[in-house]
């Protein structure tokens, strides 16, 4: 799987090999709703170039049953140009590896999980899925990438002063969401309808979802989200299946890394 990974990767880095990313102006951010526009003038998007792709760096620890943590580290790339999410990770429980590729290209989405690189435990594809990553893709722009909310594909959809629903769009997929802010600000959370519970790849279950954010730092002159939750809101109780811990980002990156 490590090596479609990099396959994957090295062929969205040449597909944008000759795109010059434009600079976030004050003006393009007039069309937000306030706190969006608010969250972005925080973030110090102003001034930057607009990301055409970014390599994140998570570690922190999942589950799929309230008694099964596992710690991980991963690597994702994300391409802005056209949505593209390519997630790697390498997690450990009670010393058994476990290797997982997730990949969403095309509005097509796939999870494949492998444990000590052979057994395949889970392989999940199919609408649940395409839908489903598309609101994952949609929540990495707006927690680690913010300045690809000037994307012409987001349709806004003021609440209040502190929140705001959007739709993106990718190809047939339409998703929602709600982006809830603080007085100061930041993002806090970030809710959708539109995303499914899977264990195997085989039943789906859809539960609202949420990734509650812990806080920010300063990374590289950037201004980042630190750690964030991942929580389905089931019927029986809320059930937070990931806590990530953000590490590393670069935007613009011309080589693999």
């Amino acid at each position: 799987m490590k090596k479609q990974y990099i396959r994957e990767v090295k062929a969205g880095l040449a597909r944008i090999s000759g795109m010059t990313p434009g600079i976030v102006r004050e003006a393009d951010l007039l069309a937000l709703p306030a706190p969006v526009r608010r969250y972005l003038q925080n973030m110090g998007v102003v001034g930057r170039e607009r990301p055409l792709n970014a390599r994140l760096v998570f570690e922190g620890r999942i589950r799929s049953k309230p008694d099964a943590w596992m710690v991980f580290r991963s690597e994702q790339y994300n391409f802005f140009d056209r949505p593209t999410r390519l997630f790697y990770i390498a997690a450990r429980k009670m010393g058994i590896p476990a290797t997982g590729l997730h990949m969403y290209k095309d509005a097509k989405a796939s999870m494949v999980i492998r444990l000590v690189g052979l057994f395949k435990v889970v392989d999940a594809r199919g609408k649940e899925m395409d839908q489903g990553e598309t609101v994952t893709v949609f929540n990495d722009m707006c927690c680690m990438a913010p300045a690809t909310l000037l994307d012409k594909n987001i349709r806004w959809e003021a609440i209040d002063n502190t929140s705001a629903k959007a739709s993106f769009t990718n190809g047939h997929i339409t998703i929602g969401a709600t982006l809830c802010f603080d007085e100061a600000g930041d993002l806090v959370n970030f809710i959708s309808n539109d995303r499914f519970e899977t264990t195997d790849g085989k039943t789906y279950h859809n539960y609202p979802w949420s990734t509650p954010i812990g806080g920010y730092t300063l990374y590289d002159g950037i201004r980042i989200a630190s750690e964030a939750k991942l929580i389905y809101h089931r019927p029986d109780g809320d059930f937070c299946y990931g806590e990530f811990t953000f590490k590393e980002v670069c935007y613009n990156i011309a080589d693999f890394k």
